[in-house]
């Protein structure tokens, strides 16, 4: 969703199920479900869990919509609701949560380049290696192509602190890809 048409149609769709069009919200979920089946795949590691979890948010999405009251905070709104999900079945798991925000790396001057295309295989890998709030702050920004904002109201937390987590998730994604082709 990147472009002012893509923009409109969101919108528009979401007011259309808050209408009642049943085919507005096919096509929603048609837009939508394969980035939030990559989110839900990447953030559980694995996907054992993501069919059942995809109909739970989208049912959670279609009983809530009609209270949305802002159709522009849509995409916001569903990822809040797979990461409240997720992070559920990952608790069910019994997987630690713990925060690895304060983790001290040594500095990488290049740290707001971005990845090349040749990267990118390594850096799916490398993404099962990181915290939860890690991946999820990485695959929100750079996948879904989040505002800070927008990945504020989805984690719950304020700005700087998503600043936060995307500056030690890059150093920390960066470093473990730098292991991964050091032990190759």
């Amino acid at each position: 969703m990147t472009g002012p048409a893509d923009w409109f149609r969101e919108r528009l769709l979401v007011l259309r199920c808050q209408a009642g069009d049943q085919l507005a919200f096919e096509e929603l979920v048609i837009l939508y479900q394969p980035r939030l089946r990559y989110f839900l795949r990447t953030m559980l590691r694995e996907d054992r869990d993501v069919d059942d979890l995809l109909q739970e948010i989208w049912l959670d999405v279609y009983r809530g919509l009609a209270r949305l009251s802002d159709p522009v905070a849509f995409a916001a709104w569903l990822y809040r609701i797979a990461r409240n999900r997720t992070f559920r079945q990952l608790r069910k798991r019994h997987l630690s949560l713990r925060s690895l925000d304060g983790i001290d790396l040594p500095a990488d001057p290049g740290d707001e380049a971005l990845f090349s295309a040749e990267e990118a295989e390594s850096i799916h890998l490398a993404l099962d290696r990181l915290s939860e709030e890690h991946r999820e702050v990485l695959l929100l920004r750079f996948i879904e192509e989040m505002s800070y904002e927008d990945i504020a109201r989805v984690t719950d937390c304020s700005v700087g602190t998503v600043r936060s987590r995307l500056h030690y998730a890059k150093r920390t994604l960066r470093h473990v890809i730098e292991r991964m082709n050091h032990h190759e």
